[in-house]
């Protein structure tokens, strides 16, 4: 009897604590966060959460891509303001690209930026169509010689630039 009893308790127990357990696992379950920064445990892994997040110079070379032909496209419809206003963002973007990968910086500046930049920029804002074009045609190179500086000359296959070859070439 007195073991017929410890199984009825026994039952019992096991009968009310499955009862009881899909509402202490509901208790449990937490609902997803937005707010995937903030949630964090501490700051160092916010900011290899942004770091990741912000990855490397790939992100800001598809902006420039974006914007390249951006001003291509504004050039085809003579609208200077606009090519001028890409253009302005490219340098931007690049800055930023080499503050996360300074490696970068060096051809970014020496092929790019130090000289051909302000070249190109007042082929644009003479809003002259033969010298912006040529101006156009001095960036389109000076990215590709970039991509080779960089140990990338494969980026410079690619419709991107074949599209926006120069009749000449």
């Amino acid at each position: 009897m007195k073991q017929a009893r410890i199984i009825s308790v026994a039952v019992a127990a096991a009968f009310f604590a499955l009862i009881a357990a899909p509402g202490s696992m509901k208790a449990q379950e937490t609902k997803p966060s937005n707010d995937w920064l903030l949630d964090a445990p501490d700051d160092h892994t916010r900011f290899q959460l942004l770091q990741r997040y912000l990855r490397g110079f790939d992100q800001p070379m598809w902006e420039v891509g974006h914007r390249y032909l951006g001003v291509y496209d504004a050039l085809g419809r003579e609208n200077y303001d606009l090519a001028l206003y890409h253009w302005d963002k490219i340098k931007t973007t690049i800055q930023n690209g080499y503050l996360k990968r300074p490696a970068r910086r060096a051809n970014a500046e020496a092929v790019f930026l130090d000289t051909t930049w302000g070249e190109v920029r007042a082929a644009f804002e003479s809003h002259d169509i033969k010298q912006a074009w040529e101006g156009f045609f001095t960036a389109r190179n000076a990215c590709m010689a970039c991509h080779v500086a960089e140990d990338v000359a494969w980026m410079n296959n690619q419709d991107m630039f074949d599209d926006t070859a120069s009749p000449n070439n």
